[in-house]
């Protein structure tokens, strides 16, 4: 049995110790301090009490939590740091978001440590260890991870369960665009297929990632297709999938101008879905340029409609547009009359043409683009009546949150490059990131700053481990709030 010793000095100062008796002796088991005023003996006959409880295991008579808050630096063993606040926060933001119905915590773990420190899978493991003490075996995620999958369905519903609740979403208008997400590898399967690519990586095998956003830019579906998939085939079958699954009546999709097609036009139409989505101006027939020239007025604002086969094409002009469309004009044409004038350094340009084994100006286009110099166009099957110029025009602008949530996805989260070699990890990838992006976008759009500013503020409040030597105890202290982080709370409606 162990017991509690205080020996008193001369100069009014005690010792405590923790014996116990062998053999008729005393035998001296740990010297916890020596006390100089009362509030220090009472700390430190409590920490003795503490320890003979954790040595013996023998339990007090009375109750004693006076020790769990002292800690006396010479006794002490700092083991490091912890962002155990980061990981609480996010976790309330899975609540918010409803996410978390989805399950799964290893899953959500990840979405975590894809948003805090975005790496590998086996990697994430272990930062969730060194980063939040939490354990996770490999050998459960192997087993695991290939029924996450089937989450993919909940997940989109969760996340448009939220966008219609917090952010007023209600079908009447979608936000469509696909982008290319490229691999470290240069051979090609089912699914990776060179193509043309929005990264630069022609030579690399790549997925094509369609992307549907709300006007705000807040994610709410997503789909994956082959890398060598032309991106006008995506927009039918996934907005008719999109409307068959969530009933939806009145429908209008805002797309750039790669969506558009004589079939895609048609399809939308067959399908009573409204669209929204940019014209390339310069494909058109030389009498509706000239009717276009002919009849927008040059000044801010000024914009006119006509009809064609494509739906209502809406022309607007700007002179901010056609300074700088002017200017990549110019710069164009100085680049085709030096290839002119330099045949042996010849190569196809924009404003040149081939006659025979000479390449001379094309003036015929020249002409044509000048005529088109400031002015954007856009199709739509909304009738004026219902939807004006203006906010057509308005509508189509907003598509830029789109490419923002691109953005976000691929430098914040690092979607890309893609390290998986197999659809199905590839496509857990990416339902990965999806979460991570639903969360992300929800931070940014409430507090109006980016997930990597989020994440920095958030990193600095850390919770010091601390490791009693006398008890064995490890004890957390948490470095108070900055005023940053306090308003990021307030913003997110999490300060309690």
């Amino acid at each position: 049995m162990y017991k509690i010793r205080q020996i008193k000095y001369a100069a009014g100062s005690v010792s405590i110790q923790v014996y116990k008796i062998e053999n008729r002796k005393r035998v001296i088991v740990r010297h916890i301090g020596t006390a100089r005023t009362q509030q220090e003996l009472s700390d430190l006959l409590a920490l003795a009490r503490d320890f003979i409880e954790k040595a013996s295991r023998q339990l007090s008579l009375f109750e004693n939590n006076s020790s769990n808050n002292i800690l006396y630096i010479n006794h002490t063993d700092f083991t490091g740091i912890q962002y155990t606040f980061l990981y609480e926060l996010i976790s309330k933001l899975i609540i918010a978001t409803g996410l978390d119905k989805v399950k799964n915590r290893m899953l959500l773990d990840m979405v975590i440590m894809r948003m805090i420190e975005p790496a590998s899978k086996l990697r994430s493991i272990e930062l969730l260890n060194e980063y939040f003490g939490i354990k996770h075996r490999r050998q459960n995620y192997y087993q695991s991870a290939p029924q996450w999958l089937a989450l993919k369905s909940k997940t989109e519903t969760l996340a448009l369960s939220f966008a219609r609740e917090h952010y007023d979403f209600n079908f009447d208008l979608l936000f469509y665009d696909v982008t290319t997400l490229y691999f470290e590898t240069f051979q090609e399967d089912e699914l990776r297929k060179n193509g043309f690519s929005k990264d630069n990586k022609s030579q690399q095998p790549q997925i094509l990632v369609a992307l549907m956003v709300t006007r705000e830019g807040f994610p709410i579906a997503y789909e994956v297709f082959a890398g060598n998939t032309f991106e006008g085939h995506t927009i039918i079958p996934v907005i008719k999938n999109f409307i068959s699954k969530n009933r939806v009546k009145e429908f209008t999709v805002v797309a750039d101008a790669a969506m558009i097609s004589a079939e895609n036009i048609q399809a939308l139409r067959e399908n009573a879905i409204h669209y929204i989505v940019g014209a390339r101006l310069g494909n058109l027939s030389s009498e509706l340029i000239a009717k276009i020239d002919k009849n927008i007025s040059r000044e801010d604002g000024n914009s006119i409609r006509i009809r064609t086969d494509n739906g209502d094409l809406i022309c607007s002009y700007s002179t901010t547009r056609y300074r700088k469309d002017k200017y990549e004009m110019e710069k164009q044409i100085q680049r085709a009359k030096y290839a002119v004038d330099n045949p042996s350094k010849n190569k196809k340009l924009k404003f040149t043409k081939s006659t025979g084994k000479n390449i001379e100006l094309n003036q015929k286009l020249i002409d044509k683009t000048r005529k088109l110099l400031g002015i954007k166009g856009y199709y739509t099957n909304l009738e004026e009546r219902i939807v004006n110029n203006k906010t057509i025009i308005e509508r189509y602008h907003e598509l830029y949150k789109i490419e923002q949530a691109f953005r976000i996805s691929k430098s914040d989260l690092q979607t890309r490059p893609i390290f998986h070699f197999k659809e199905e990890p590839i496509k857990l990838h990416l339902l990965i990131c999806f979460m991570a992006l639903v969360l992300s976008k929800h931070i940014e759009l409430q507090t109006n700053i980016s997930i990597k500013r989020f994440i920095h503020d958030c990193k600095k409040i850390t919770d010091a481990r601390l490791k009693n030597k006398i008890t064995g105890k490890e004890h957390k202290i948490r470095v108070n709030l900055t005023p940053n982080v306090t308003e990021i709370l307030k913003k997110l409606n999490l300060l309690t």
